[in-house]
């Protein structure tokens, strides 16, 4: 059995191993560098199988759940998931493992990458530390975050800034919200589409065919392990738009405005993964448990947009000229702080 390291995001506890040399190992040690601890025994594990996936033991009973990436069987605490034959996943909760199968590397990785995403999401809502759907970076000890839908160039509008020595990464999508709007860090990896890789190395990237959104290419966590840091207090929150024009502009937002965005992007969670088909809930205590999640969500935001200046981020074609605006904007509505003794 191969070992692929121990890790611990914010008291979520996993392990990651493999039956045999596969480079979705290496895939998720890359995504979760920033977490990697000592082994411990409440660890759930993470078991990828670079092989054809096995339905003997599959119960033939009627699916609980269809989603356009699988379908999902349930069979007492056993989780039987489906990647149109490509791959099974079975979640034991029992025995507290997530087994994966399949020949392909890319899927392997994928699925137990997202449902770490599920799992950890679950786990860090119980907590009250809630994700929300951003750009997150840090600038001299305040955050600024940048909503944009996927798709809308926040990973590219960040490695742009990460150019800039004054500032530092939070999150590439999904930074972490706690209840007095404090942003933690979660720096899985930087996501960019083919075309937008800019000056980045070759060996810090690695290219994976995704189930539903083709290819992407990945920058691994050591090319900006020295620029991350582990929080920030809140600052500006930018609500992103695209257009195209050749200019970036930056506007005073509505209360409104803010308030939707507010829902959309953290108590609802548009944008993130959240495993649909992991967390499909029935009995009442469960479903009142979500609505005190959604309380809980929509309190973090709140007081993170409460404790920040918020702004209309209107981005045009020029991918530089976003960065430069940005950057200088910052600049002047959070001034850095003055030097000891100056």
């Amino acid at each position: 059995m191969i070992d692929g390291g121990h890790f611990n995001v914010y008291g979520y506890r996993f392990r990651v191993t493999a039956e045999a040399e596969t480079s979705s190992v290496e895939g998720l040690a890359n995504d979760f560098a920033f977490f990697q601890t000592e082994p411990a025994t409440n660890s759930i594990e993470i078991r990828l199988s670079p092989s054809e996936p096995d339905y003997r033991g599959v119960p033939g009973s009627v699916a609980s759940v269809y989603t356009p990436r699988n379908v999902a069987v349930t069979d007492g605490r056993r989780k039987y998931l489906d990647y149109g034959g490509r791959a099974l996943a079975i979640h034991d909760r029992e025995a507290n493992v997530f087994h994966v199968q399949s020949t392909h590397a890319d899927l392997l990785y994928e699925s137990a990458f997202l449902f770490l995403l599920s799992s950890m999401g679950e786990a860090l809502d119980a907590s009250r530390l809630h994700r929300i759907h951003a750009l997150a970076l840090g600038y001299h000890g305040r955050a600024v975050l940048a909503i944009l839908p996927m798709g809308g160039g926040k990973s590219t509008l960040g490695a742009s800034l990460l150019g800039e020595p004054d500032f530092n990464l939070l999150s590439d999508d999904s930074p972490l919200i706690a209840s007095d709007g404090t942003v933690y860090a979660l720096p899985l990896r930087l996501g960019l589409l083919p075309g937008s890789e800019g000056g980045v190395p070759a060996e810090f990237r690695r290219t994976i065919d995704r189930m539903e959104f083709g290819p992407k290419i990945l920058v691994k966590y050591s090319y900006f392990a020295h620029r991350v840091k582990p929080s920030a207090e809140p600052g500006i929150v930018f609500m992103g738009y695209r257009s195209l024009s050749d200019k970036c502009r930056i506007e005073p937002a509505g209360s409104m405005e803010s308030y939707k965005s507010m829902m959309a992007n953290c108590v609802i969670g548009l944008g993130l993964f959240q495993g649909l088909e992991f967390v499909v809930n029935n009995s009442a205590m469960e479903i009142a448990g979500k609505a005190r999640v959604a309380m809980s969500r929509l309190h973090n935001a709140r007081t993170l947009f409460k404790r920040s200046e918020v702004y209309r981020l209107i981005l045009g074609r020029d991918r530089a000229e976003n960065a430069r605006a940005v950057a200088e904007f910052v600049r002047k509505r959070l001034p850095a702080a003055p030097a000891a003794g100056s």
